[in-house]
This record gives C-alpha cells, sequence and structure tokens, in this order.
C-alpha cells in the first residue's frame, strides 16, 4: 500500500491543493513556490497520526497559528489522503484539524467494506465483523489524529494498515551536517528534521544493517571499512567511520593500515551520503528530502539518485539542480517530476513538469535535465495560466 495523492486547504500557502504521487518524486520550482511546505505538509499529516502536536511544533519553533493560512479566513485545515494498492484505489483519510485544540475534530475513513467516522465527539465504526458496528464517545484527550490514541486491538485491520503507512513517514527536510555529527542517546526509530539522531539511529539498526550499509557506500568510498557506534558515558552514542588506506610501505603487502574518524571531523558530503542511505535501509515507507543535492559533490549525484530511485520507497525530493533530472529516465520524469507555482493569489499549485505542452515537446529531443536547463520557470507560470483557463 502507498500513497497515491493528497489533498491539502488552509495549510500556508496550501489554500488548494492537490499532488499526486508515485514512487519517486521530484519537486522543482522557482523560490518561495511552496517546495518546502508541501514537504512540511506531508510530515504534518504524518504527525497527526503519531500525536503529540505541541511537541512537533516544538521542534520546529512554530506555534499553531502559523500552521494556518494567512490567505484565507477558515480556521480548521483540511487534508484527504488517498491510497492505492497494486495500481487500485483501495480509499481515503478525510481529516479536519483544529489548531487552536491541536487535534482532528472531524475524520473519515472510507476503506472497502470498513469506515471510521469521528464527528462530534463521538467514534463510529462500521464493518464485515460484528464487533466493528459501532458507536461511542471520546471518552479522552488526544492531539492529532484518533489514530494517536485509539487502542490498535480496536480498529478494522484496514484502518491499521492505513495508520502504519502515514506513520512510516520520515522527513529530513532539515537535514544539516551540524546536527548530524551530534551524539545522542536514542533515536525512537527516527533520525531527526535535521538528522540529529543519526549516531543512534545507525546503532539501532543493528550491525547486519551497519554492513549493508558500508557495502553500498563502497561503491562511492572504497577506503570505508566500517561505521562504528562508540557508546559513551550515560548512554550517548557518538559516530565513527574506520577507513583503511594502502600506505607507501604496503604496496604488495595487502596490509591496509586503520583509521578511525570521529564525526566532528567527517565531511559534509559523506555525514548526507550517511543519512540518506541509513534511511533506504529503515523500515520507513515515504522518506522526504529537501534539496537533494546540497553538499554533495556532483560526482556523487548519479549514485545517490540512483539509489533514491531503485529503492521500494516512495521518495520525494525538491531541488534546484539540472543534474538531478540528468540522471533520472525520461519515464521516471515524466510520471515523477512536478512543477510548482504560485497563482497571483499567492496560492500553491502542482502540475506534472512534462505533461506542460512545451516541456513533452522538448522532451522528445533532450533529456529531462536538458529541458529544465533550456526552460524559462518565470516565463512558464504563463503558459500554464493559460492550460488552467482552457481547462475550464
Amino acid at each position: 500500500m502507498r500513497i497515491k495523492s493528497i489533498e491539502a486547504k488552509n495549510f500556508k500557502s496550501l489554500v488548494d491543493f492537490r499532488i499526486e504521487l508515485t514512487q519517486f518524486n521530484c519537486l522543482i520550482g522557482l523560490n518561495g513556490s511552496g517546495k518546502s511546505t508541501v514537504l512540511q505538509f506531508i510530515d504534518f499529516v504524518s504527525q497527526l497520526v503519531r500525536g503529540d502536536m505541541k511537541g512537533w511544533l516544538n521542534e520546529r519553533k512554530w506555534n499553531s497559528s502559523d500552521l494556518k493560512s494567512k490567505l484565507t479566513k477558515k480556521t480548521n485545515i483540511e487534508l484527504d489522503v488517498f491510497f492505492e494498492e497494486d495500481g487500485k484505489d483501495i480509499g481515503h483519510w478525510y481529516a479536519s484539524y483544529n489548531p487552536s485544540k491541536n487535534r482532528c475534530t472531524q475524520e473519515r475513513f472510507e476503506l472497502p467494506s470498513t469506515s471510521l467516522e469521528v464527528k462530534d465527539g463521538k467514534i463510529q465504526i462500521k464493518g464485515p465483523a460484528e464487533n466493528y458496528n459501532t458507536s461511542s464517545p471520546i471518552a479522552f484527550e488526544y492531539e492529532g489524529s484518533i489514530l494517536s490514541a485509539y487502542k490498535e486491538e480496536l480498529l478494522p485491520q484496514p484502518v491499521r494498515e492505513i495508520k502504519k503507512v502515514i506513520k512510516a513517514v520520515s522527513s529530513l527536510e532539515l537535514l544539516s551536517p551540524d546536527y548530524l555529527r551530534q551524539r545522542t542517546r536514542g533515536s525512537s526509530g527516527s533520525l531527526g528534521l535535521g538528522g540529529q539522531k543519526l549516531a543512534a539511529f545507525l546503532h539501532d539498526l543493528g550491525s547486519e544493517k551497519r554492513y549493508e550499509l558500508v557495502h553500498q557506500l563502497n561503491t562511492v568510498y572504497p577506503q570505508l571499512q566500517e561505521l562504528g557506534i562508540k557508546s559513551l558515558q550515560s548512554g550517548w552514542k557518538q559516530l565513527e567511520i574506520v577507513e583503511g588506506y594502502k600506505g607507501q610501505d604496503q604496496k604488495d603487502s595487502g596490509i591496509f593500515p586503520r583509521m578511525t574518524t570521529e564525526a566532528r571531523h567527517i565531511n559534509d558530503g559523506m555525514l548526507r551520503m550517511i543519512a540518506i542511505l541509513a534511511e533506504l535501509n529503515s523500515e520507513r515507507r515515504f522518506l522526504l528530502f529537501d534539496e537533494i543535492e546540497n553538499g554533495i559533490n556532483p560526482e556523487l549525484i548519479q549514485f545517490v539518485i540512483e539509489s533514491l530511485t531503485l529503492t521500494d520507497k516512495q521518495v520525494l525530493v525538491t531541488t534546484h539542480s539540472p543534474m538531478i533530472l540528468n540522471y533520472i529516465s525520461d519515464d521516471v520524469a515524466k510520471a515523477g517530476v512536478i512543477y510548482l507555482y504560485k497563482t497571483p493569489d499567492g496560492w500553491t499549485k502542482a502540475i506534472p513538469f512534462f505533461s506542460i505542452p512545451s516541456m513533452a515537446e522538448k522532451l522528445t529531443v533532450m533529456g529531462p535535465g536538458e529541458v529544465f536547463v533550456d526552460t524559462n520557470l518565470i516565463e512558464l507560470a504563463h503558459e500554464i495560466q493559460s492550460i488552467d483557463t482552457e481547462a475550464r
């Protein structure tokens, strides 16, 4: 099961927004078009199911009022998430979130032969099994979605699957080398928005997955021998890498002297690569990366993009670099490259980049990256507006 599309109403610049999602998705657009906002919204949707909305807001240094769009007078934020499995639609989840209450005051899950609705302080469940035809008042406090607090065993199986998918979103939109170098105690299954839990996250992956991670990194860092996690006092964990170099005195001996480097001395690009591949080796199902090319040498971009496009996870990245598009096939580009733009009213909108007639025509003779380079994104807005006008 995966997320097919998401609709958002009244979240920052996402006033009336819809985005279709495939396996690998790449957002492009001018600065301020709303690329980061889309990542934030998807993480917000996932947090609703995890609960602790106040903690999520504090981590971002936001107030609840920062979520609501300033472009409308509406109070609640609405969302609709649609799901598919094996190419077939299997239902959706609608919710209306009240920022002042930090929870969804209305929710509706509509799935084959199963539904769950939250309305007027009551929860109603309907399903094929007799015990799932219930209606009762909600007698407990919670933040986010009802799924964050309702007993798992009382939920119909299709709703549990929806919960699992939404909860398995991981956002690294604030990924920073300074965060990645930090010592940390625990990860709770997450790298953290900026990657600040990397050391504990790698520790929790286990030695077998760390070995697989080293094997993947050897493609671009052949000298890397080990990702070490050093345990310090009071449970703190510190990342170290072990490298082997063939010195002048070992030319023919086959002996590689080992050099250990603490995280604070590891270069930025390697730290980012470790974090990205660590997420690909995690249990998460949907990964979000902002400006994926940041801090990574151009020579290594191809390896990163190939890793992201070949994974069985859903991936959403943003980029300003045509180089990213150079390393994806035409078919992947047609399905997953999405252009974001703002209307004259300030609303963020999304359109498949290569569904725009002039872009589709260029793609017949150019590669995806070359089309990006050859396009004036400011002028492109006029063509899109004419398409919108014809659609109406």
